[in-house]
């Protein structure tokens, strides 16, 4: 009798065993195939890069174990995740021991996880931390370098390629909160080894236009390998090399990539990015309508001061009316005193003359020649004394509110009303401001 170990049997063609081949159930022949792995290769120790790690919700951590034949999908539950003394990250070599199995409900080859600990780090963890130390010593991660973003931008330029999740998501938040700013799309590969040339020719392009403000450039999460792209030496020199200030948004909250680094600023996801791009529509508004409501009231305030000037001023002046038939009374009898001044001026002038020309009647016949001589110097000694005669030369007489003449300078004040007597009437003044030179 020939005797075989279980999974020797297993493997066996039923014809060379001389038996009818069975007909399994599904899930009969997974745990078959199970309890043959258990037996013969359990418990079991791996080697490799870690790949994909998520920690879910309920603490439990999943991830793919894989060198370059090959990959293991790999779950650890909460207990052994909770003895971890380091955080594994996508590209870190390590090393696992746990139980070889299959997962039922998918029929795939799954290692339960017991136990993790470092082996050094991956090659492709490994290249990215020579290209970061190498570039930072160049100065490309400087924050110094790193340009500010406009509020407001005019224009906002999106690389991603066209069939992204991301692309959606960053659409979907720009419509919601800026859909007054123009979004110009330039298509890109994300993933593979087309990726870099096609997102260095994605960024010269939109930095070509002149009212695009800001690019983002955005990718949704995945391995490290998904994201290599992003780690791209020639990608992260174009970034900096940018006219237009860069928000990068690539992967998920705990993704690092080059392009982060180089960057004018880091946004978690590529929703975040275009959140932080600009100032929400709703925001502008709502402080316009402040902005508003703030002159309003100011132009209001003013209104009112202003009313309130003008009512008092209006009280201090009173009826215009009752101003005006006082300054015309005033000028009646003015106009009264000059006229008797002038008739009793006149009338002395007369008399004068009179007694001159009674002397010169007199003197005539003893020396009319002398007699003419001062009846002509008393002639014009009358016509001097004419104040009309004055007047007809362009000089005025100056006279205040109460009909006393103005002599000196001394004697007025800015804004007194005065009276100017010429020789066909009287003119109403105001003395104005004095003007120093």
């Amino acid at each position: 009798m020939k005797i075989f170990f279980v999974d020797e049997f297993l493997m066996q063609p039923s014809e060379s065993l001389g038996l009818t081949p069975r007909i399994w159930a599904v899930g009969a022949l997974c745990r078959a195939v199970a309890d043959v792995l258990d037996s013969r290769f359990n418990p079991v120790a791996v080697r490799g890069e870690i790949s994909g790690f998520t920690r879910a919700a309920s603490g439990h951590c999943y991830f793919t174990l894989k060198d370059s034949s090959g990959q293991l999908r790999c779950a650890m539950f909460k207990r052994a995740a909770q003895m971890l003394d380091f955080r594994p990250v996508d590209g870190e070599l390590v090393e696992i021991k746990g139980r070889l199995g299959v997962y039922e409900p998918r029929g795939e080859l799954q290692m339960v996880v017991e136990h993790m600990r470092r082996a050094g780090q991956g090659a492709w963890f490994e290249q990215f931390l020579k290209l970061k130390v190498k570039l930072e010593a160049e100065g490309l991660f400087d924050a110094e370098r790193k340009r500010p973003l406009k509020a407001m931008p005019r224009g906002i330029g999106v690389v991603t390629s066209l069939g992204a999740a991301a692309l959606h998501d960053v659409a979907t938040s720009l419509q919601r909160r800026v859909p007054h700013i123009p979004v110009v799309l330039a298509p890109s590969f994300v993933q593979g080894p087309d990726a870099p040339p096609s997102l260095v020719q994605a960024l010269q392009l939109l930095g070509q236009y002149p009212y695009i403000d800001v690019i983002l450039l955005v990718r949704g999460g995945g391995s490290m390998e998904d994201l290599w792209a992003f780690n791209d030496e020639s990608l992260a020199r174009a970034i900096v090399d940018s006219p237009v200030p860069i928000i990068s948004g690539v992967g998920h909250e705990t993704d690092f990539t080059i392009a982060d680094f180089c960057a004018d600023l880091r946004a978690p996801t590529p929703t975040a990015a275009a959140e932080m791009c600009a100032v929400p529509q709703v925001e502008l508004l709502s402080n316009l309508q402040l902005w508003g409501n703030a002159l309003q009231t100011i132009a209001h305030r003013q209104l009112d001061i202003q009313d309130q000037r003008l009512d008092r001023a209006q009280a201090r002046l009173g009826r215009p009316s009752e101003g005006l038939s006082t300054e015309k009374m005033q000028l009646l009898r003015l106009q009264q005193r000059l006229s008797q001044a002038v008739q009793t001026r006149t009338q002395r002038c007369h008399n004068e003359l009179a007694t001159l020309a009674s002397g010169l009647a007199r003197g005539v016949q003893q020396t009319p020649a002398a007699a003419r001589e001062r009846l002509h110097r008393a002639d014009l000694r009358l016509q001097l004394l004419d104040p009309k005669l004055v007047l007809q030369r362009g000089f005025a007489w100056l006279s205040d509110a109460n009909g006393q003449a103005i002599t000196s300078v001394a004697q007025t004040t800015e804004g007194q009303a005065l009276h100017a007597t010429l020789a066909d009437g009287v003119v109403d003044l105001r003395v104005a401001p004095s003007t120093q030179i």
